[in-house]
């Protein structure tokens, strides 16, 4: 929140994964994310700025990243993985005071551009499924767990649980807004590429090596079908100190992870109208 109210950025994209491990409450929600920005608000409107925005993802040690511009900046937020569902009405009323902007599978005009979030990942090891979808098919990679299993915090019809996958849902997406205009807020990375590299080097399953890519194939076809703008992801926090990359270019799409596993808080800095000078940093 310091660089927030330091460079006074047009907008702060907040990729997931915003709870802590063991300290999801509305306690720490108010706490850490919607008290903050309502006392930003409060201290009234920033002087204007530079054209920029930014990214950020959560988790151990994320959390939010921004840009430097505009009075005051519009929060655009989604949930991830790592975070229980059941939070998620307390976000949607945070969006109808006018606080934030929900974005769960909507799209919301930005100047001259869009914005779309998306917060469901393909299946993983973990038990809390609240945001886990099949991916491209019902296929399950070999260590991961169904997302018919598992546990949840709110209920899920069983016929979604069970049908729905994300490539269908990006498909509704698209007809949002035109891609090349738009800006998606995916809690996941594409499949196969810096951003989604797990540390699951010389894992075995049943005599299987598990695959060390862990994003979304839909996501990886729909950015080469598609085209957009700008995808921002998080999910796999140790991917950039694997890789030493958090950003990559697919055609004419950048892809921008705000993701960090260790000390302090991931901060990516980026201009729409110069992407190409994007800027990423660690502050405490």
């Amino acid at each position: 929140m310091r660089s927030v109210r330091a460079e006074r950025p047009e907008a702060v994209f907040l990729g997931g994964d915003l709870f802590r491990h063991n300290r999801a409450s509305e306690e720490f929600l108010e706490e850490h994310l919607l008290g903050p920005i309502r006392a930003l608000r409060a201290a009234g409107r920033a002087a204007p700025g530079g054209p920029a925005v930014g990214v950020g993802t959560g988790g151990a040690g994320g959390g939010p990243a921004v840009g430097a511009s505009a009075p005051p900046p519009r929060w655009f937020v989604i949930l991830g993985n790592d975070d229980p569902r059941v939070f998620e009405e307390s976000l949607q009323q945070a969006d109808a005071e006018g606080l934030i902007e929900y974005l769960h599978e909507r799209t919301v005009p930005f100047g001259d551009l869009f914005v779309t979030g998306y917060a469901c990942t393909p299946p993983s090891p973990f038990l809390l499924k609240d945001w886990e979808k099949y991916d491209v098919s019902r296929f399950v990679d070999p260590g991961c767990v169904s997302p018919e299993e598992g546990r949840r915090s709110v209920p899920v019809p069983e016929h979604e649980t069970r049908n729905g996958t994300i490539a269908a849902d990006l498909e509704g997406l698209a007809g949002n807004a035109p891609p090349e205009r738009t800006i998606f807020l995916f809690h996941a990375p594409p499949y196969d590429c810096a951003l989604d590299r797990a540390a699951l080097d010389g894992r075995m399953v049943d005599h299987v090596p598990v695959d060390v890519h862990v994003g979304s194939i839909a996501i990886q076809r729909f950015i080469a079908e598609r085209q957009p703008l700008l995808t921002l992801h998080g999910h796999v926090h140790e991917s950039p100190r694997l890789t030493g990359r958090w950003s990559e270019r697919f055609g004419r799409t950048h892809a921008f992870s705000g993701c960090h596993d260790g000390p302090g808080l991931p901060l990516v800095r980026f201009d729409t109208s110069a992407l190409e000078r994007a800027t990423r940093a660690i502050v405490p």
